[in-house]
């Protein structure tokens, strides 16, 4: 099944959109099942209680705008931030929710997907720990080994389409990826020390890429 991944400040990895956001993505036809990513910041992922209890109310406001899932991720000391993600999973009322990369964080990833799936997670999006997913493909293949069924793996992390034949060979169900292009796009002021004046232009996904994906997906 398709889906698409909402988010915002993708030179970041991503981040929360804005609820006017969701609800655009939502209302526009023909727009396969929106996935919203809830990020508060950029960074690592290992959340004060403040951020948390923000992660959880963002859940809730993108399940109550028609998402059909939600995509977080949380650490704590190297492992699953359990307590986080149950909280997740209970404020998504059974809409989707799937733990992000970083999950390519954690100390013990076969570990973590049997506490994932216990908690109620429906799919993990992992390179196997690598920049690159193609990097990585035997490592990948023991992931959907150990994962047995139980909780889907979601290949992610440089996916492009002259990739996509051996991340199948895997065994992965999905894949994921960003697709990006920048678009020129002049600032003439400076806006902060990641956003200088000038011509440095901005990320967004890149339709033909994305195409070209789906074919090698759909041969």
């Amino acid at each position: 099944m398709d889906r698409i991944e909402l988010c915002v400040a993708l030179p970041l990895g991503g981040l929360t959109p804005s609820l006017a956001f969701i609800e655009a993505a939502v209302a526009t036809p023909g727009i396969p099942p929106v996935h919203v990513l809830v990020r508060p910041r950029p960074g690592g992922f290992d959340y004060a209680p403040d951020e948390a209890d923000l992660i959880v109310h963002d859940v809730r406001h993108a399940v109550s705008a028609g998402a059909s899932g939600v995509v977080v991720g949380g650490v704590r000391a190297g492992q699953v931030d359990s307590d986080l993600v149950k909280r997740v999973v209970d404020a998504a009322c059974g809409a989707d929710v799937t733990f992000h990369r970083a999950f390519d964080t954690l100390s013990d990833p076969p570990a973590a997907l049997d506490v994932l799936a216990h908690l109620g997670v429906r799919r993990v999006l992992t390179s196997a720990g690598a920049d690159s997913v193609a990097d990585a493909l035997p490592a990948l293949t023991s992931l959907v080994g150990a994962a047995a069924g139980r909780i889907e793996i979601m290949a992610g992390g440089g996916v492009r389409p002259e990739v996509v034949a051996g991340l199948m060979r895997t065994g992965v169900p999905a894949v994921h990826a960003s697709a990006k292009r920048t678009v020129a796009d002049t600032v003439g002021v400076g806006l902060g020390t990641a956003a200088p004046a000038g011509g440095s232009g901005r990320e967004t996904t890149d339709e033909a890429q994305v195409a070209a994906i789906l074919a090698a997906l759909r041969p």
